[in-house]
């Protein structure tokens, strides 16, 4: 269930606000290892749950690393046999 039909749900009175709070967590609370979002305090894009800190980067960096993913899948690929893989 999304956000818009959790909270017009509650507006109607067929949850309860207890009920309602609950979900609300649940579909806000990103699942451990899945990749979200957020705005910095100083205006980054800091992306989590790749490692323990998060990895922020300026919109400028982002757009420069983005544009460069298909030089980097072809490093990897180039260099796979030298590469290791963490576990977990």
């Amino acid at each position: 269930m999304k956000k818009e039909e959790i909270l017009s749900k509650l507006a109607a009175g067929e949850l309860a606000v207890d009920e309602a709070s609950k979900l609300l967590a649940e579909i806000e609370t990103p699942k451990r290892g899945q990749l979200y979002c957020k705005v910095s305090e100083k205006g980054a894009v800091s992306v989590y749950g790749l490692q323990r800190m998060p990895v922020t980067l300026y919109l400028e960096q982002w757009d420069r690393l983005l544009n460069f993913s298909d030089d980097l899948r072809a490093f990897i690929k180039d260099n796979e046999s030298k590469l290791k893989r963490k576990d977990g």
